[in-house]
């Protein structure tokens, strides 16, 4: 772990594209190192260019071959590229299995092209907790795109859409895809369909049957109109379809407006994970003294939870000296309100 005072060094070796770099701040990154403060300060004004795409479905509908297929049609368009790919966590580690770097193994020597796997450390949405700040040091060193491939872990895939400026689900004839769409709810977060191993029988099916779902659904962008393009990632069928689709959709995004209100939306959401964690940290509630206490007191009787929540509030500082009690109360009082938290 790099001490504080290089970490501008290595923001400034990202930004010039050099990969040691951006693989040593993305491993700050994940080690939740207590540089990571200064590492997104450092990044700070240098994000917000890249279009960065998200790509969930079911496991084995060719998730990671897609991905190559995408990385080597936007290389042929000059376009430099980065890969998180979110993989399940060992069990025995906790990182990633690394399955999906295998797969893009051609791409290993192209320096437009940075692939990098990511743990999911059991985290549900198929994601992981560094990838939106790992997301932030591929745009910053340059990226034109970013690519996020999910786990795929069946209704928690919608989570890429708060993530990804455009969603791509995968879906793959005679895997019972269009059932689990339906239920999923990924037909609201679809921006691209794309049915992949479109050379296997029911192909065509499968894409009537989502274009039948997708006209009975309601979705919040009525201006936008999912295509459903079909592929054979394997060959590179109908990639260029795919580029192309996911261009009109940033395109037409940007037009609207509703590309910025989508990023505002997801810095929103960061910026409230951020201060919940650092309040969860505070609270310490697996070791905090007062809290066996209070749910025995609530167990027999002598309080109430909401009683006790107000006394462990009360009981936590708020490092500025305080407590969070006390910094509720102020709120409260703030905004002509008396009620306790």
């Amino acid at each position: 772990m790099p001490p504080r005072h290089d970490v501008a060094d290595l923001v400034s070796r990202a930004r010039a594209g050099e990969a040691r770099s951006v693989a040593r701040l993305i491993s700050l990154v994940e080690a939740e190192s207590p540089a990571l403060r200064e590492v997104s300060a450092a990044l700070a004004g240098h994000t917000g260019r890249a279009q960065v795409i998200g790509l969930t479905g079911a496991p084995g509908v060719g998730k990671s071959t897609t991905t190559s297929a995408l990385v080597t049609a936007m290389r042929r368009q000059g376009r430099t590229v980065g890969v998180l790919a979110v993989d399940p966590s060992s069990p025995f580690t906790g990182g990633a299995l690394l399955g999906d770097r295998i797969r893009m193994e051609e791409h290993a020597t192209d320096r437009g092209v940075y692939v990098r796997s990511m743990a999911s450390r059991g985290h549900l949405g198929g994601l992981s907790w560094a990838a939106p700040h790992a997301i932030r040091v591929l745009d910053a060193a340059g990226c034109d795109v970013v690519l996020v491939e999910t786990v795929g872990v069946g209704q928690s895939e919608v989570e890429i859409a708060g993530l990804a400026d455009t969603a791509v689900v995968l879906l793959a004839p005679g895997m019972g895809d269009g059932i689990q769409a339906a239920k999923a709810g990924i037909l609201e977060i679809g921006d691209v369909f794309c049915v992949n191993k479109a050379d296997r029988d029911g192909a065509t099916t499968t894409r009537r049957e989502l274009r039948t779902m997708l006209s009975m659904t309601q979705r919040t962008d009525d201006a936008w109109t999912p295509p459903i393009v079909l592929t054979v990632a394997t060959t590179g069928e109908g990639i260029d379809d795919l580029v192309t689709a996911l261009d009109e959709h940033h395109a037409q995004q940007r037009a609207s407006g509703r590309l910025e209100h989508r990023r505002r939306a997801r810095l929103r959401r960061e910026v409230e994970q951020i201060a919940l964690a650092e309040v969860s940290r505070r609270f310490e509630l697996g070791r905090h003294d007062r809290l066996d206490a209070l749910a025995e007191d609530v167990l027999t009787g002598r309080t109430d939870p909401f009683t006790a929540a107000d006394e462990l509030l009360a009981a936590t500082p708020d490092g500025q000296g305080g407590t969070l009690g006390r910094a509720f109360t102020d709120r409260d009082a703030d905004s002509g309100t008396t009620e306790p938290c």
